[in-house]
């Protein structure tokens, strides 16, 4: 009788864990995106601590594989993948996956080779111009749709500032504290030839973004959200942001 009623016990159990939907793991995918996300840093970079003590304030594991962004993109947009953990906000974007609130920023300005007197003053100051790009990258609407200059796209930045100081592109975009830290860590010679623009592009906030197609993405959002503002209240993300020197 007590093996009976323990029997029963583990299956009512089992049961509510099923029916509340048990499942409490997130799953995550981007390239190396320095110092945000990084394949070498202790805690695999600023955004990946961050998602997952969110996360986990809120009962959740996580896990982060790294791949071309391009692929992660279309991982998560087909609900193979969960997230992607580092994504800017566009309205095309927003046809496929919903966002979290933000949880950080990034100012996004134009690299120059040294002694380029270009000065970004508007859309319209890049008449003409070639601009390096990541394939898959959000830069905001306006520079996407911009018919005045072209985008020669490539896989990573570092390729990006090699086209820029060998002349093959007249300017290249990045986030300024991403592009320094990429430069000082693998190609410091490459960053005393380059120069940063004054003006940025955007500031643009980051976000979580989760695809439409994944049926949890209401409930991964939702809790990320919720565990963003518990860590926000204990300084668990104040501690994270200082970690990288940023305060």
């Amino acid at each position: 009788m007590k093996r009976f009623i323990m029997a029963v016990i583990v299956v009512l159990f089992l049961s509510v864990g099923i029916c509340s939907g048990g499942d409490k793991h997130v799953t995550s995918a981007a390239n190396s995106w320095s110092p945000f996300v990084d394949p070498d840093a202790a805690g695999q970079g600023l955004a990946i601590e961050i998602i997952k003590a969110a996360f986990a304030a809120q009962g959740y594991t996580f896990a982060h594989e790294f791949m071309p962004w391009a692929r992660a993109e279309d991982e998560v947009k087909k609900g193979r993948i969960d997230i992607l953990p580092d994504t800017w906000y566009t309205d095309e974007r927003s046809k496929n996956f919903m966002f979290s609130n933000a949880y950080a920023s990034n100012k996004i300005k134009f690299i120059k080779k040294g002694g380029d007197s270009f000065e970004y003053e508007g859309i319209t100051s890049l008449a003409g111009k070639k601009v390096g790009v990541i394939l898959g990258f959000g830069y905001g609407d306006e520079f996407m749709n911009a018919k005045t200059f072209t985008r020669e796209g490539v896989s990573d930045f570092i390729t990006n500032i090699k086209k820029l100081v060998r002349g093959r592109v007249d300017l290249t975009i990045e986030d300024e504290i991403v592009a320094k830290s990429i430069l000082n860590k693998k190609a410091p010679a490459l960053l005393e030839q380059v120069e940063f623009s004054q003006n940025p592009l955007s500031s643009n906030d980051l976000y979580v973004a989760c695809g439409l197609a994944n049926p949890r993405h209401e409930e991964i959002i939702n809790a990320f959200n919720k565990g963003l503002e518990a860590i926000k209240a204990d300084g668990t993300l104040k501690g994270i942001f200082e970690r990288y020197g940023i305060h």
